[in-house]
């Protein structure tokens, strides 16, 4: 395997470690362990534990913005809106992984910035920005519908990550309306 190959091995198994134990829950050794290199090796292809963590979550991030941007392409307003509150409860049910590094990627976010890491979200929340402006431009509507939209997927990702099922009446009225932008 290439270096490149190896690297894109580690974020797969850091996306599975890191939504299982979160960030302090989690060692290298674990994720060295599920890739099959040493532990030195990891850190030829990852300076620390938190390029780590931080290249897991943005490539969770990333894949949420492919999915709305894909299923919102050719679509408008409402159609959009439909179509990628729908793509999104999909991926929020088959890929419960990534629901959890998401949730996981909020906490250490967090955390880290309550201990003064202001740093360890900053390419986080470039990520997130990017996906709110994709989301954003496919509605067509005002920075208020649009947050209220997103607002919406993280009451999904909470409803989910407390175990409701997606059948349950809570998740019955994931709907916005959408009106187009004057």
């Amino acid at each position: 395997m290439s270096a490149e190959e190896r690297r894109e091995s580690v974020v797969r198994a850091a996306i599975t470690e890191f939504a299982r134990g979160g960030y302090n829950g989690t060692s290298t050794e674990v994720i060295a362990r599920r890739v099959g290199v040493s532990q030195p090796y990891l850190f030829r292809l990852f300076p620390n534990k938190q390029a780590m963590f931080i290249a897991a979550a943005e490539r969770c991030l990333e894949n949420t913005r492919g999915v709305l941007a894909g299923a919102a392409e050719g679509l408008e307003g409402e159609e959009a809106l439909s179509a990628m509150a729908e793509a999104y409860q999909r991926l929020i049910v088959e890929d419960g992984e990534k629901l959890m590094m998401q949730m996981q990627t909020y906490a250490a976010v967090a955390a880290a910035e309550a201990a003064g890491d202001r740093a360890f979200g900053e390419s986080l929340r470039a990520a997130w920005e990017r996906m709110w402006g994709d989301v954003h431009i496919a509605l067509g509507v005002d920075e208020n519908e649009t947050t209220s939209f997103l607002a919406y997927g993280m009451l999904i990702n909470t409803l989910a990550s407390l175990g409701f099922p997606a059948d349950h009446r809570v998740w019955s009225g994931f709907h916005l309306s959408a009106r187009p932008a004057e």
